[in-house]
This record gives structure tokens, C-alpha cells and sequence, in this order.
């Protein structure tokens, strides 16, 4: 087997695995063929995002694919709500996982000096679908309402609105606030997804989530209108 092959099939043998351990605690078949199916096609669309950046398929970007094939299990298990209610704690451990995993591809990226802009929008990507498909599971099982995806869409919604205002689509800098906030809301749906909290609790902890993101996000708009005011000023006096 040739090594950009076995590259590709490590993380696919590691999603079949998972997904097929599921049927243990009686997920259906249809979990497990979903997906596969899923992983099949974000391995396409990943292939695809490397040749256009021309970027290599790397360590870390095959861990990056572990995680969005886990991303994927938890999706499709979805097909189930009583199944995924009833085994909470087994896809909080699922998606736990999959954060812990985050650490590590950053950690090979930086080891292996394999960072790249392909490699950080598939990180990116990977962690704003987990996001949402949290917020997904706990809308569906009857842990919050479904005003709870306002936090896994509020990051589409600011990608979708730099189609229209280009200034949005300007590089922000590095911020410790936006990490901190990211981290308390994946924390917020973690915690919220296990039985320790019931659905009357979810609801202050998963506000003050969606509260410290719209607020992140504010700031970072308001930070690129004065970028994109300024730039505007420059031209015209130059």
C-alpha cells in the first residue's frame, strides 16, 4: 500500500470503528452506513480544499479527518433522538474526544512545521461542525429549545454576511478572548449533553454561551468596520 493511500485509510479504519462499536449498544445499522457515507464524501471535499491549496496531506491533517469522521458519527447518530438520549454519556465521550483530538493535530502541526492556511480552515471547519451538531443534539433530544442553534449558526451567519460585505472577510488578529469564548461554549454543550444537567439547568448555562458569543462576535465586527473605515480614509487622502 502506497503511503498517500494508507494515508487516507487510517482515519476511514478509525470512523468504521467507532461507528461500528456503536451497533454494540444497539445504534441500527442505518448509523453505521450513514457514517460511512459521510466520511466517504468529507474526505472528497477535503481532498479537493488540499489541491487547491496545495498543501500537504500531513499527520496532522489526517488526525483533523479522525475528528470530522467523528463529527460525522455523532451527526448521524442524530437519526436516533431515544438511542442518542439514552446513551448521553457515550456521545458526550464521542465528542469529548473529538476536542481532545483538536489539541493533538495542532500540537503535529507545529512539531512537524506542516501549519498551513489549508491545514488551519480544516481545523477551523472540523470545530465549528462539532459545535453545531451539539447544539443540533441537544435541540432534538429535548435538552434545550431550539434557539440553542443560534450558537453552531452565529459563525455560518458572520461567513455568510462577508458574501455580502466583503470588509467582514478581512483577517482578525489573534485574540485570548475569542479562544476563551470558544472554549466555555464547547464546554456549555458538553456538560448540557450529559445527564448531570437537566433540561431546566441547560438554559442559564447555554444562555451565558450564546451571550459571550454574540458578544465576541460584536467586537470583532465593530474591529473590522474601523479597519475597513480607516483603510477607506487612507485612499482617499492618498
Amino acid at each position: 500500500m502506497s503511503k498517500p493511500i494508507a494515508a487516507w485509510l487510517w482515519p476511514a479504519a478509525v470512523v468504521l470503528a467507532v461507528a461500528s462499536g456503536l451497533l454494540l449498544f444497539d445504534a441500527e445499522w442505518k448509523i453505521l452506513a450513514a457514517a460511512l457515507a459521510a466520511h466517504t464524501l468529507l474526505s472528497v471535499w477535503v481532498a479537493g480544499l488540499r489541491r487547491r491549496h496545495a498543501a500537504p496531506f500531513g499527520p496532522a491533517s489526517q488526525v483533523t479527518l479522525v475528528r470530522a469522521g467523528l463529527v460525522a458519527v455523532l451527526a448521524v447518530a442524530l437519526m436516533q433522538p431515544e438511542w442518542f438520549r439514552a446513551h448521553a454519556w457515550l456521545m458526550a465521550a464521542l465528542a469529548l474526544s473529538v476536542l481532545i483530538l483538536d489539541g493533538v493535530d495542532g500540537w503535529l502541526a507545529r512539531r512537524r512545521a506542516e501549519t498551513s492556511t489549508f491545514g488551519a480552515r480544516f481545523d477551523m471547519e472540523v470545530d465549528a461542525a462539532l459545535i453545531a451538531v451539539l447544539c443540533l443534539a441537544l435541540a432534538i433530544t429535548g435538552k434545550a429549545g431550539f434557539w440553542v442553534l443560534a450558537i453552531g449558526l452565529m459563525r455560518y451567519a458572520f461567513v455568510g454576511a462577508a458574501w455580502i460585505w466583503s470588509w467582514l472577510d478581512a483577517p482578525l488578529p489573534p485574540s485570548f478572548r475569542r479562544k476563551l469564548v470558544c472554549v466555555w461554549q464547547v464546554a456549555a454543550l458538553l456538560v448540557c449533553l450529559t445527564p448531570l444537567v437537566g433540561a431546566a439547568t441547560t438554559t442559564p448555562i447555554l444562555g451565558s454561551a450564546l451571550v459571550l458569543l454574540a458578544a465576541s462576535f460584536a467586537i470583532d465586527v465593530a474591529w473590522l468596520q474601523r479597519r475597513a473605515a480607516d483603510s477607506q480614509s487612507q485612499k482617499e487622502t492618498s
